[in-house]
């Protein structure tokens, strides 16, 4: 009777997955996306615990641990949450793919373990099983060891690194993962079957730094959707280990719609996935745009609070700098004045601003835009041209006229806002330094352009003030 209700659970938690996931397509339902997939998971956790029974028909009988493990996973996690700063999500969410991928290594190793201590009693069923061990150690070692250099890297703490030849060593190294995982297969009795497993391990750990350190700033929210598409695909690896079908379920979904994710983020740079990961996208780059040494004009707050009172369509472009600047409600109190005047305020959204897939729209909604302000590029790009004026906060790469114009630029290709079809442009900025990419952008010595230097969210409060007083 118990393993009918655990699997009626696991079903109950699977379709609350997929619903969840639907719920998260769109912005207005995201959040009650993810409490409905909560609660499933909640239930398939504490079903698992007190209704699952081992082979041997028993009943799980360390609940101590178990749940010393879930309180102490459970206040670091709350903890992480509540004190993490909105500019500092997408290394969170790096840190937590490499979790996921750790967790299902560990699980790869102590299977393998088990089956070790029985000397591999059945080659046809063993050899099965270590096909999924050693997918579940590859794929795992790679999602952790390349989430904690892409945390470093959007931290600032590790910079881009490359050096002639390493993408034929990267290909070195996973090809040698691959042969040794199919060698060790072929031979579970060998005497070095063990200390192979722990090279494959060492290598596959070493494959996922490699993997990561060339790839530059501008493809961070791309390598980030693979690597959470490879952390549902080794915990998929772990439901097929112990037949847990809502782990596998769980595992496929966050596989799919990572891969999804990570090919829409692809086509928004008008890139194939090959491309990004082989051509270090971004990373110690150079362009003709770099030596531009241009003429641009600054535009003081009262100007521009003068510009914007009296426009009838805003399109506000958010970046990087609103986010370090925690300025998106002061964005939205100078959004609400301008409507209050009768001007129209809406949002332009690039795919790929910020640090990770979704940034802006997160920061936005925290800060209780209406959904029906944002737009996605295409819509924007259809609206500038009757623009009066381009507010432009901390973006750079993604209104850099080079990705058009200057094929020698490490951009070139990507779609960008097409900003420049406004009437006026102003962009907001600490200094003149260049964005993410590393490269200069030529917007800012356009005839259209001016700058309105300072933190994002001062410059706003002030810009507010202006508005007011007129």
């Amino acid at each position: 009777m118990g393993l009918s209700i655990l699997t009626l659970i696991y079903i109950i938690a699977a379709v609350t997955f997929i619903m969840g996931l639907k719920m998260m397509s769109n912005p207005a339902s995201a959040r009650n996306g993810n409490i409905v997939a909560g609660c499933g998971m909640v239930a398939a956790i504490f079903g698992t615990i007190f209704l699952y029974r081992n082979p041997d028909g028993n009943l799980l009988n360390n609940h101590l641990w178990i749940f010393i493990g879930l309180a102490v996973g459970a206040v670091i996690g709350i903890m992480a949450a509540k004190k993490i700063k909105m500019t500092a999500m997408p290394e969170m969410v790096s840190l937590f793919n490499g979790l996921g991928g750790a967790s299902a290594t560990l699980i790869s190793v102590i299977e393998f373990n088990h089956l070790a201590d029985q000397g591999f009693p059945d080659p046809l069923s063993s050899g099965s099983t270590m096909a999924i061990i050693f997918a579940g150690i590859i794929l795992g070692n790679i999602t952790f060891s390349g989430s904690v250099v892409a945390w470093g890297k959007l931290s600032g703490k590790v910079k881009d690194f490359a050096f002639k030849g390493q993408h034929i060593i990267n290909l070195i190294l996973l090809a040698a993962c691959l042969g040794l995982a199919i060698f060790i297969g072929s031979d579970l009795h060998s005497s070095s079957t063990t200390i192979l497993f722990y090279t494959l391990f060492a290598l596959s750990l070493l494959y996922g730094i490699f993997f990561v350190l060339p790839i530059g700033g501008a493809d961070m929210p791309v390598v980030i959707s693979l690597l959470n598409s490879l952390s549902g695909l080794s915990a998929a690896c772990g439901g097929f280990l112990y037949n847990n079908k809502v782990v596998f379920t769980g595992g496929i979904l966050v596989g799919a719609a990572g891969t999804i994710l990570t090919v829409l983020m692809c086509k928004a740079m008008n890139r194939s996935l090959l491309n990004v990961l082989i051509g270090s996208f971004g990373g110690g780059a150079s362009s003709s745009a770099d030596s531009e040494d241009g003429q641009y004009k600054e535009i003081s707050l009262n100007d521009a609070a003068v510009i914007m009172s009296y426009a009838n369509k805003v399109l506000i472009v958010p970046g990087y700098g609103l986010a370090v600047a925690q300025a998106q409600h002061a964005c939205h109190e100078l959004e609400k004045l301008l409507e209050a005047k009768g001007v129209q305020v809406k949002y332009a959204i690039h795919p790929v601003a910020g640090r990770m897939p979704g940034h802006m729209n997160v920061l936005l909604a925290e800060a209780d835009v209406g959904y029906e302000k944002l737009l996605e590029m295409e819509q924007a790009n259809d609206e500038f041209s009757t623009t009066d004026v381009v507010l432009i906060l901390g973006a750079n790469d993604v209104v850099n006229p080079a990705a058009k114009l200057d094929a020698g630029s490490p951009i070139y290709g990507m779609p960008i806002l097409d900003v420049e079809l406004a009437k006026n442009v102003i962009v907001n900025k600490r200094t003149m330094k260049p964005g993410y990419a590393g490269i200069q952008n030529s917007l800012f010595f356009r005839p259209k352009t001016s700058m309105l230097f300072g933190d994002a969210k001062k410059t706003l409060q002030s810009l507010a003030e202006e508005i007011k007083a007129l």
